[in-house]
This record gives structure tokens, sequence and C-alpha cells, in this order.
């Protein structure tokens, strides 16, 4: 068998195979011989046909497999020989008029290589590491929801100026349905809320949408709005009231600190407003540090030019899940994927560069931490290293589970390198500020 590889382009390839008569005969004649105790045509019993007829009857099949066996097999090794690196599966070129009988059987497949391209962390950028403080204005108002969350709900016939009323938002045309409360301070014209004085239970409140919050991505918050609907969006909502409370605010006492954080953690007003600033800058250094990871991401998309096989994974993709996609869903398919693939080839030319492996006890320290983390969530604050190992060891034992915590593994590696890398600037803002920054404005 003759095989040799043709250039299409830089990242394109076909794989071009001769087969001749001497690479299929033998296991040709092996099958026939099989066949032969097993053949039936008509006028001979079953066993007794002669060779020619068998192959007359069956011979054409049989090659045909063979031949096929033979080309799969040499093509895998040959792609493998080569180390050829590529992007989908390689694609059979269809040729409708194929002629089996030839002394020479040609067949070609089209590839797709992953291109070799040259990737620089340290390039000049403008990337932002946001460091999200929480000031006065965030910390009182938890310190009020928690307040109002342990204290004593009153309910009442009709909403007045202080109530807090529980119902849902709704917009048909919008797909808008959100149970929520609200209050006096929700809207950015306090106005608004006199709309609601004096309803009852069951009663429908319309507000608009446009400038109803200070800020818009509340919508996202109150009424579920996707952030691609947020800017602009002018349309009535109806409020249905559900409940009607106003709050008889919770003491803050050693029984109230003790129930929130376990006993003896905060024992002053200071100490529970520090240790709300704690767990809120923790939680808002993740939320940045996935903004750092994003902004990197699109700016290493942006800056790292190479060509991808488009035409070739265009094809591919037509082929390939259980249902086929049409020239056109496959273009959009492309479309939408094609960041996602770059990214996925920057991110392993990153890994390779940095010698970044992921082991076993990665994987299993960083599970350990995610357990130990959601555990004590839910009040489990000091659960034994054997509690924690079993639940370890049950998590990783599912393949799903184990890809996804890999994933997460990775991510958190790339973010390492990519802030040490990267060097971006640092800035310091308050957690309306990083929101306004995510949204880019």
């Amino acid at each position: 068998m003759d095989i040799k590889r043709v250039a299409i382009d830089a990242v394109t390839e076909t794989i071009v195979m001769t087969v001749v008569h001497m690479d299929y005969k033998g296991q040709v004649a092996k099958r026939i011989n099989e066949k032969m105790p097993l053949a039936t045509v008509k006028g001979f019993r079953k066993g007794a046909v002669p060779k020619d007829l068998v192959e007359k009857q069956y011979g054409k099949g049989i090659k045909q497999e063979e031949v096929q066996k033979v080309v799969d097999l040499a093509l895998e090794r040959f792609v493998q020989s080569e180390r050829l690196n590529l992007l989908g599966t390689p694609l059979a070129n269809v040729n409708e008029d194929f002629d089996w009988s030839a002394e020479e059987l040609v067949f070609e497949y089209e590839i797709g290589l992953v291109p070799n391209f040259e990737l620089d962390l340290e390039a000049k950028n403008d990337i932002v590491k946001y460091v999200v403080t929480a000031d006065d204005k965030l910390i009182d108002g938890q310190v009020e929801r928690i307040q109002k969350q342990f204290g004593t709900a009153i309910p009442q016939e009709v909403v007045a100026a202080d109530s807090d009323v529980t119902g849902t938002f709704t917009n048909e045309e919008k797909g808008i349905n959100n149970a929520t409360t609200i209050a006096a301070d929700l809207f950015k014209d306090k106005a608004t809320f006199d709309l609601f004085i004096g309803k009852k239970v069951g009663d429908v409140v319309t507000v608009n949408t446009k400038g109803l919050f200070e800020d818009d991505h509340q919508l996202m918050d109150v009424m579920k709005v996707s952030h691609d609907d947020v800017h602009g969006l002018e349309v009535d909502v109806n409020f249905t009231i559900e409940a009607i409370n106003t709050a008889e605010l919770a003491e803050l006492n050693q029984e109230l600190f003790d129930k929130l954080f376990g006993a003896g953690t905060v024992s002053s007003l200071e100490e529970l407003k520090a240790k709300i600033k704690e767990d809120a800058e923790n939680q808002f250094a993740q939320q940045a540090d996935q903004k750092l990871l994003g902004d990197v991401t699109e700016f290493l998309i942006e800056s790292t030019k190479f060509d991808l096989p488009v035409e070739f994974l265009k094809k591919w993709l037509q082929t390939v899940g259980e249902k086929k996609l049409s020239p056109e869903e496959a273009e959009v398919e492309y479309a939408r994927s094609e960041k996602g693939l770059r990214f996925q080839l920057i991110e392993g030319r990153a890994m390779a560069q940095s010698d970044i492996k992921i082991t076993f006890e990665d994987l299993k320290t960083f599970t350990t931490k995610n357990i130990r983390q959601q555990m004590a969530q839910f009040g489990q604050t000091n659960p034994t290293d054997e509690e924690v190992q079993g639940i370890v060891a049950r998590v990783l034992s599912n393949q799903d589970e184990v890809k996804r915590l890999s994933d997460q593994v990775v991510a958190e590696k790339l973010l390492e390198l990519f802030k040490e890398k990267a060097n971006p600037t640092t800035k310091e803002v308050t957690y309306d500020e990083f929101i306004a920054a995510s949204y880019g404005e």
C-alpha cells in the first residue's frame, strides 16, 4: 500500500491511500472459504455451491468489507506514525463513480491539523485585576437584611411606607415571571412605591421597567431579565401582591451572633461588620478572579493569531452527533464554537509551554477543599477526615464529575499562570464599581 500526504493549505491536508490486490487478497480468499459451507444458491444444496458462484454472489461485498478494514487500520497507524495532531477526525472524500474492479483502489481522506503558533503570555495589555472592597453602604445594608431575616414578620392588611411586599413580577412577552420581595428603597424614584401604598393581597400594580432602578442591572436580580435585554428595556410589568409584612428587626445580641456564625465567633456589632466584610470580600475575590480569567481569555483569543481548517471543520460538523447538520446549520454551529476552539488550543499551548500537568493528587486536593466548603455552608464546620475522604472517593468514582472537576483545576492553574505572566494592573473598587466594569460600562 502506498500512503502519502498532500497539503491543501497550512492546516488542511489530504491523505491519499493506494490499495493494491496484495493488500487484501489473502483475507478475501479466507472469507470466501469460510462462506462456502454456508452459501445458498438456487439449484445447489447448502455447502455444495461451486466456489466461482460463491465468489460471484458474495465476492464484491466481502472485498469491499475487507478493503475498508485494511484502509481503516492503515489510516489509524499512519496518523500515529506521522504524529499528526488532528482537529476532528479524517473525512473520506466520497467518489460516487468509485471503481471497485480497478487494479489500484485510491482512497482520499481530508484532515484538519492543529495549527502551529506562538503564544506570548506576557504581551503588553490593558487587563485589570480588580480588588473588590465591601464599603460601609454594603455592610450596613447586609446588617439590616440580617435583622429583617431573623426578625419577626408582622402581617399587614394594606401596604404602608415601611412594608415589605412579597409578590411576583410578570410580563408574558418578555418571559418575566419572578417572585421577590420589595420595599420602598428598592426603586430609583421613591415615588414609585407610592403606587403600592394602600394595596391589598391579590391586588396588581403595574410599573414600567425604564429607569425603575438606580442601576438597570437590578432587573437581572429582581425580574431575572437577561443581561442582553437589560439596557433600554421599556415594558410594563405586573406585580401581583401575595403577602404584606412589616419587620420587627432582630436584636443584635449574642444569641443572633451565635446563630449566624457559631458560638463565640462574633461578640459585637463591630465584629459582625468585620465578619460580613471578610466574607463578602472573599466572595468578591472569586468573582474578580473569574472576570480576570475571562478578560485574559478574550485578550489571548484576540491577540494570538493562527489559521484554523475552517472549511474542513464545517464539513466535519455535518457528520458528528446524533443529528446530522445541514451546511447552513454547520455554518451557524462553527460560528458559535470557534472562540471556544481557539481558546482550547491556546489553553493547551499555555499548559505545554509552562509544563502544567494535572495529577490525581491535584484533583483530590481540589475536591477535598470543595467538599469542606460545601459542608461548612450547611453547618458542618468540623467534619472528620474520614467523612470528607469518603465523600471525595465517591465523587471521584464518577467520570463525569472527574471531568468537571479537572476542568476547574485547569482553570485554577491557568488563572495563577495568567496572574503571573500577564502582569495585570491592580485596581481597588467597590462592588457597584466592579459590577459596572464587569458589563463594560
